[in-house]
């Protein structure tokens, strides 16, 4: 089995694609229109993908506690000075549980 996407609804699809092409570095695999007012992004890397869905006729989305997206970079320190150069609030982190693992969050 091979994990291949994550939906995500957003309540601005062409801010939401910016963020994950300057930020994370994914590109727009594919976008279109499903009907009813629904648009659809795709963005990847190599294989697995984060699919953007926006609708705004829908009731717009909240924060769900529980939910994060992990990337892989680098240098967590580096990235955390490019997010913030960018306007982006890191709201939590840098955590380090073990010598192997460090991370961060953004809203």
């Amino acid at each position: 089995m091979k994990f291949c996407w994550c939906t995500i609804t957003v309540n601005d699809l062409d801010a939401s694609i910016k963020f994950y092409q300057e930020i994370v570095g994914l590109s727009v695999t594919r976008r279109f229109s499903a009907g009813g007012g629904t648009e659809i992004a795709f963005l990847g890397d190599s294989g697995t993908e984060v699919e953007l869905l926006y609708n705004p006729k829908a009731k717009a989305p909240g924060v769900i506690d529980g939910i994060s997206l992990g990337f892989e970079v680098e240098s967590v320190d580096k990235m955390i000075e490019f997010v913030q150069s960018k306007g982006i609030k890191v709201v939590s982190g840098p955590t380090q549980p073990n010598p192997h693992v460090k991370f961060f969050f953004v809203k």
